[in-house]
């Protein structure tokens, strides 16, 4: 059995999750017979990426189990729920409904804390000098200077995506800008 742990959010598409794409891609190709997830908004946040993923499941026999909803794919007996799409496509609008709530209280409560005053972003003199930025990730700039993909590049060397952007931005593309 293997266990899968993602920390993206899933209001982010199936193909901007790699441990979903991963997951989903092992289950297929090594015939898995059910797929336990806690709830259905693991599948997605978007009702069309939702329906997507259960399709994809679905053309492939995988059966689904959504432990909070006590739903999946198929019966016992192997033949697709009959409500099945029904149920999925309410319950992915209630999780696509329920992230647009998070955000506009996330941006709701941000805009009130700045409009008394609240300063947002890092404290000041947290920014490290940028030759102790360089000594720190020195790796990723040796590996964008050969070429390599910024994913890649975040994968190999263990740090974030936007991280590796930041510092191909500000030590690579000026470098070629002078």
């Amino acid at each position: 059995m293997n266990t899968y742990e993602e920390h993206i959010s899933g209001a982010k598409k199936t193909q901007e999750r790699p441990v979903l794409s991963e997951c989903l891609q092992y289950c297929i190709s090594n015939h898995v017979s059910v797929l336990l997830l806690s709830e259905l908004s693991r599948l997605g946040r978007n009702v069309d990426d939702v329906l997507s993923n259960v399709k994809l499941c679905k053309e492939n026999h995988l059966n689904v189990y959504f432990q909070k909803e006590q739903l999946s794919i198929f019966n016992a007996d192997g033949k697709e729920h009959p409500f099945l799409t029904i149920f999925i496509a309410v319950l992915g609008t209630c999780a696509e409904m329920e992230r647009e709530n998070i955000k506009f209280r996330l941006n709701s409560g941000k805009a009130q804390f700045m409009a008394k005053g609240g300063k947002v972003g890092r404290k000041a003199g947290y920014k490290k000098p940028d030759e102790k930025f360089q000594e720190q990730y020195a790796a990723v700039i040796k590996q964008l200077k050969k070429g390599y993909p910024i994913r890649m590049i975040a994968v190999n060397c263990g740090c974030g995506i936007s991280t590796v952007q930041r510092i191909k931005k500000k030590f690579i593309d000026n470098e070629q800008d002078n």
